[in-house]
């Protein structure tokens, strides 16, 4: 364990407590853990990162270069053993790992935030939604694509009307990767979780659930194209909403040209938006919010294009600003929760239905039919 002296921790979960910081273990400094949960807590007034629990040594050293008063812990066990020091856990560590670790950090009465996927199942997710309400304590699912800046500027659109009534959602988080990268992420075995449908399928779910409300029909086709792989890397789910809107969601790993990251039609105009959101790219970078650099925002040639008749790339539409994206937004909504006993930002049970989509999706892959819910 790190050697580093820190301040003496306060203990503050619920509203009418009063606390100089809430102190923050997050388990787990792989991809999750690094590029985001660490660096938006410790850039969140009202939250101090104060254990990152990793076994690995290259990355207790990684921590100690980026936090060098952050204690370092071998084993989650660790966090339980501190617990009453402790505000806050966030569980970054590999999907296997997510309801165990959730589901202890409840039973320890300790609020948690879960990385997406919260579970592999939708029953899952609502065991531990339930476990949560019988202790009273908080847990939050980490759904940071709720904040991207092309997701704030379609709800501004939406919100004023400037589509019309909508017909067709077309949502697209594709990449070109045609050589694997090992790991658990790329893995066959059931118990890991792994695969494009449960990874950014549950950005992409997620996000036209909640623009468009809950699905009551799902089709979906799922391929392994690379050489090698054990789970999906190709991926399309179509997705019928209870008001009639209909969502096509797309997630590749093997997508040589890219298309709109959004395309969304309506009665009276379509928008349409390329490229990803800046925010994920800075974090790997190095950059933080609160740097000198305005945050989560992109240069006008990126901006989506609001028209109708034409296509965007042969000039068709007005070009629309986009609103900056807006992670750090995540965790001021989570700290505000503990403080002051609102709601979390991202729910259990929200989760649970984006769950109950992917799961279907499978289904509907495998069997070949279309899945009613």
């Amino acid at each position: 364990m790190n050697s580093a002296p820190t301040p003496s921790p306060t203990h503050a979960t619920g509203p009418g407590r009063t606390a100089t910081a809430l102190r923050v273990g997050v388990v787990g400094y792989g991809l999750a853990g690094s590029v985001f949960h660490a660096p938006l807590v410790a850039a969140t007034d009202g939250l101090v990162l104060d254990t990152v629990v990793t076994s690995d040594p290259g990355r207790q050293e990684r921590v100690r270069e980026a936090y060098p008063d952050v204690r370092i812990a071998a084993s989650a066990q660790e966090l339980w053993d501190r617990s009453p020091a402790l505000d806050l856990i966030v569980v970054a560590s590999p999907n296997r790992t997510h309801v165990p670790l959730a589901t202890a950090a409840l039973e320890a009465g300790i609020p948690v935030v879960v990385d997406k996927p919260l579970a592999a199942t939708a029953a899952g997710a609502r065991e531990l939604a339930d476990l949560a309400d019988r202790t009273g304590t908080f847990l939050s699912v980490f759904q940071n694509r709720r904040w991207d800046n092309d997701f704030l500027t379609l709800r501004r659109l939406l919100a004023d009307g400037e589509l019309g009534e909508v017909q067709r959602f077309e949502s697209r988080f594709e990449r070109w990767r045609p050589q694997l990268k090992g790991g658990w992420r790329e893995s066959g075995a059931p118990e890991e979780v792994g695969g494009l449908l449960y990874d950014l399928g549950s950005h992409v779910v997620d996000q036209a659930l909640v623009l468009f409300g809950p699905a009551v029909r799902v089709y979906a086709e799922t391929d392994v194209r690379r050489p090698g792989a054990e789970t999906d890397d190709d991926t399309f789910i179509a997705v019928t909403h209870a008001g009639g809107i209909r969502s096509h969601l797309y997630v590749s790993a093997t997508t040589a040209q890219l298309g709109p990251r959004f395309r969304v039609l309506g009665s009276r105009a379509g928008w349409v938006k390329y490229g990803l959101d800046p925010q994920e790219a800075a974090l790997r970078e190095g950059h933080r919010p609160g740097d000198d650099a305005p945050w989560g925002e992109e240069p006008e040639h990126m901006w989506g294009r609001l028209g109708s008749g034409e296509s965007p790339l042969t000039g068709g539409g007005t070009p629309v600003a986009t609103v900056p994206g807006d992670y750090p937004a995540y965790y001021a909504a989570v700290a505000a929760a503990l403080r002051e006993g609102g709601p979390a930002p991202v729910t259990a049970r929200e989760a649970a239905q984006c769950l109950e989509v992917l799961e279907a999706a499978r289904i509907s892959s495998r069997d070949g039919v279309t899945v009613e819910l």
